[in-house]
């Protein structure tokens, strides 16, 4: 079981594509986050999730065994190994978090990003890059979790 959240950081000032927000992951062996860490591992949000998922696009397809994802301006690090039976096992800055399978890491990642996308436009101008980058990613990364 692994579950993951993406959340904006409050009290940043007018919207910006760079703000910086939180990834947290959790899987039965714990949790581990970007949040209250010292030093800080926050992270340029709206970019950091397109390279998430752009990261686990080719684990989720069976095209390789092992990805790695760390936030942008940010320390914190998620490893993703895949097994001969397919299991996934989540790892963050070293700590083992979890296993699951690959369509349930796609799930685990793919709803939290989709409502990171809605918060965004909400925020942001559609045109701008983030938004152009994380539709981008959602596109391709969707097509693989059908």
């Amino acid at each position: 079981m692994i579950r993951m959240s993406f959340s904006v950081r409050p009290g940043q000032g007018e919207a910006s594509e760079f703000d910086l927000g939180d990834v947290v992951c959790e899987g039965e062996n714990g949790t581990e986050g970007s949040v209250g860490s010292v030093p800080d591992q926050g992270m340029m949000i709206y970019l950091s999730v397109p390279l998430l998922l752009d990261a686990l696009l080719p684990l989720v397809a069976g095209e390789r065994q092992a990805a790695s994802f760390t936030g942008t301006g940010s320390s914190f690090r998620l490893d993703f190994r895949r097994d001969r039976k397919g299991t996934v096992t989540v790892s963050a800055n070293g700590a083992d978090l979890g296993t699951c399978g690959p369509g349930e890491l796609t799930e685990a990642v793919l709803r939290p990003a989709e409502a990171l996308e809605r918060e965004l436009l909400a925020r942001l101008p559609a045109g701008c890059g983030a938004a152009r980058d994380l539709a981008s990613s959602l596109e391709r990364f969707r097509s693989v979790a059908a």
